[in-house]
């Protein structure tokens, strides 16, 4: 059966029954689980048979834009309207069904609007089946050009110093802003965490790249790439990533500087965080499994190994047998024995000869480019909410991603550090367990997570979805003292015919909560009073000037700088470099 065939075949098709209709196909138990397994395939890499043609999806003004107001999560239920698809092979036009959904966040809203859009069908075959498991915006392929006046202004008057931080749980699109700025910079820093960090970057010819270690402004020929003293380095997975930017062209030797006192994250730090998580059980933390809080571990501790370490051979066995002896002796389930120092010091004898070219004294050589008046952009990794002090712990990371941890983690002075850019959704989404005030339940959360292709760079898994949190994000502007902040993924809410925006925090007996509470149990009890904006019902992905968007995004992004006290500079409307507002 033909994909177009399948359309015909398949008529209108709710959410709700598209799910019914997988599950009879007996091909899968959970949409999500399809979404995430064609994803490792390459949605966008044409891995599988695709689809892709110009489509016109037309939609009916079904409600005219509701007025700014505010209403409590507790209400019993919400109404959801939900885009119900024909498909056939001529157009994609769309009829409304309403459903009913109730959970403690509000409802999501999606109602019909005319718009134009390049749609991706994604097809698999398997037993004469053929299911069509996403619609997805491609990004336009792009040419690296010159920023516009206006954006090079506000990238010229960032500070010698200048960072780049996640205000939520991570997943907020940094590594494009970094991508994009760090072509006016000459070093582009990490300065924490490792390789569960995932950041997506396109080149000038469209190609996705998928960073973990290496820091996002590689793409830029002039740009020195460091990974400084904070970060935990994997050294088969920076090999990987680096033999997968060669292959495409991108020259790494001597632009990538790794450095000398950063610890070295093994295989076995994996293993161990696999084995923790098991131990946990049903109160697991949800850790992307990479070993960073492990090795994190092993260097509090202080029998962990650091990339200066492999230049002295002769004492690495025995530092790498105490640390292979400790975890043996915390955890019953790792095995361990003298075959498998052997073959690890074998392993590292050829690590060793290939990074020393990359190896650096990176404290020196960061404060001798400050002294030189060199620019430099601070990349940082996950995000303050899952920052080891002030996220919602113990669901965070092991390190600092937040202001401080740029100090610590490069060896820089805090006085140098000027301003810093906070990235934030807009609207919120987390990996893994942990508290999430204003997460939407069911049906709303799968459509959110569907529109904005939700799934994480590093693990590949759904994240959970909600709207934007704003007295976490205050919070999170508190800590770092942001000058400006890059609003992201704001194409995702085209399609809403009115958006929610979490202002308070209120106590179950209705009490004003006047901070972000450090108690999980009290995070998990707190009901969200929303304020509801207008959606704009329209495409916006090809506007690049402010005030060409709609009057209610306009009114969306002007509302959250209101709130926050802090101005949006930068505004992200699609996946590509070009797809980016300054304001």
């Amino acid at each position: 059966m033909g994909l177009l065939s399948l359309m015909e075949g398949l008529g209108f098709v709710s959410y709700s029954s598209l799910i019914a209709a997988l599950g009879s196909v007996g091909r899968i138990k959970v949409f999500n689980t399809l979404l995430r397994s064609f994803l490792r395939k390459g949605l966008l890499s044409l891995a599988d048979k695709v689809l892709i043609g110009t489509k016109k999806l037309m939609r009916s003004c079904l409600t005219p834009p509701p007025q700014r107001r505010r209403h409590s999560a507790a209400a019993a239920a919400t109404t959801m309207n939900i885009s119900t698809l024909r498909l056939d092979s001529t157009s994609i036009s769309t009829a409304t069904a309403t459903s009913k959904v109730t959970h403690r966040s509000g409802a999501l809203s999606y109602n019909g609007t005319n718009r134009c859009r390049i749609l991706q069908f994604q097809q698999r075959k398997k037993n004469s089946s053929i299911i069509v498991c996403s619609t997805k915006l491609i990004a336009s392929v792009v040419d690296h050009q010159a920023v516009n006046e206006s954006g090079l202004s506000r990238i010229e008057s960032l500070s010698q110093v200048s960072g780049v931080l996640g205000c939520q749980w991570g997943d907020e699109g940094k590594g494009k802003l970094v991508d994009i700025l760090a072509k006016h910079f000459d070093i582009v820093a990490r300065c924490q965490g490792g390789a569960n960090a995932g950041h997506t970057i396109y080149n000038s010819e469209g190609k996705k790249f998928a960073l973990h270690l290496v820091p996002s402004g590689i793409l830029n020929e002039e740009t020195v790439c460091v990974i400084g003293n904070g970060v935990v380095v994997h050294l088969p997975g920076l090999f990987k990533e680096i033999d997968g930017l060669e292959s495409n062209g991108v020259s790494c030797q001597g632009r990538i500087l790794v450095s000398d006192r950063a610890h070295l994250l093994f295989d076995f730090h994996q293993e161990i965080d696999g084995l923790r998580e098991a131990e946990l059980a049903k109160s697991f933390i949800g850790t992307t499994k990479r070993g960073i809080g492990p090795c994190y571990s092993s260097k509090v501790i202080r029998n962990g190994i650091r990339v200066n370490d492999l230049r002295h051979m002769d004492t690495f066995p025995q530092k790498l047998d105490l640390l292979l002896s400790d975890a043996a002796s915390r955890f019953e389930g790792f095995k361990y024995g003298p075959d498998m120092l052997k073959e690890e010091v074998e392993r590292y004898k050829k690590f060793a000869e290939r990074l020393e070219p990359y190896i650096t004294d990176t404290v020196h050589f960061m404060n001798d480019a400050i002294s030189q008046k060199k620019k430099i952009l601070v990349e940082g990794g996950q995000a303050t909410m899952l920052d080891i002090d002030f996220g919602t712990y113990p669901f965070v990371t092991s390190s600092s991603p937040s202001a401080g941890g740029i100090c610590t983690g490069l060896g820089i002075a805090p006085r140098v550090v000027g301003d810093l850019v906070g990235v934030v959704k807009a609207y919120t989404t987390r990996v893994g367990s942990g508290p999430f005030p204003t997460e939407i339940m069911g049906k709303g959360g799968d459509l959110l997570r569907f529109a904005g292709q939700e799934f994480g760079t590093t693990t590949g898994r759904p994240r959970r979805c909600g709207w934007l949190d704003l007295v976490a994000l205050k919070f999170c502007c508190q800590i770092n003292g942001f000058a400006s902040l890059n609003l992201t993924k704001l194409d995702v809410l085209s399609d809403l015919s009115e958006i929610q925006l979490g202002v308070t925090y209120r106590h179950p007996d209705g009490s004003t909560l006047n901070s972000f509470p450090s108690d999980l149990s009290l995070l998990e009890q707190i009901k969200v009073e929303y304020e509801v904006l207008p959606g704009w019902k329209t495409d916006i992905s090809s506007i690049r000037k402010y005030s060409d968007l709609p009057e209610a995004a306009r009114e969306y992004v002007e509302r959250i700088e209101e709130l926050v006290g802090v101005p949006i500079h930068y505004i992200g409307i699609g996946p590509g470099r070009d797809a980016l507002i300054y304001k």
